[in-house]
């Protein structure tokens, strides 16, 4: 595999091995030891989650107040512009994001470390991402960082996604406690 540092501390970008032929292709997704080896992740996952989105459907910038989550991101099927936001008071890169195209056809993933929020938007008409977390999803502690935050400046590849009403309503970085 290779790893790959962004701009963010912590923030990678992994490429598996991917092995294939005329029948189609193998790859391991995850492996504890060789992720923990490579990457630097020791972590526990204790969560799965699979999400299927339409294209134009942004989610995020999502992140856990007091259990924040570690994520491991995949896509499956389809393509997503995929971000991640440093939101560690204490970090040298705090309020700094990086981008990453995740798809089907390229097989990279996106480690998200704790202290981050997320969020993506999708850029096929379906798309399935499958991500891993090291904290359980509590929606009691779940907070949202508005997607158009003018101080994030996100360049965002759709001009009026689809949201949810938490993605609307989302606060700015500056207006929340950390």
């Amino acid at each position: 595999m290779l790893v790959h540092s962004t701009k963010l501390k912590d923030c990678l970008v992994i490429e598996p091995k991917v092995f294939g032929d005329n029948r189609g292709f193998f790859l391991e997704t995850f492996s504890k030891q060789r992720y923990r080896e490579e990457t630097g992740i020791t972590l526990e996952f204790v969560q799965d989650n699979h999400s299927r989105s339409a294209k134009g459907v942004l989610r995020g910038l999502h992140f856990q107040k007091t259990k924040p989550q570690g994520k491991l991101i995949r896509v499956v099927r389809g393509s997503v512009f995929d971000v991640a936001v440093d939101i560690r008071p204490e970090s040298a890169t705090f309020g700094q994001w990086t981008s990453v195209e995740l798809s089907e056809q390229n097989k990279k993933q996106l480690w998200v470390p704790p202290g981050f929020a997320h969020g993506f938007t999708a850029l096929s008409d379906r798309t399935e991402l499958e991500y891993k977390c090291t904290a359980y999803y509590d929606p009691e502690d779940e907070r949202s960082i508005l997607w158009s935050d003018p101080d994030l400046n996100i360049p965002w590849p759709v001009k009026s996604p689809t949201l949810s009403t938490k993605d609307i309503e989302a606060a700015l970085l500056k207006d929340l406690q950390l």
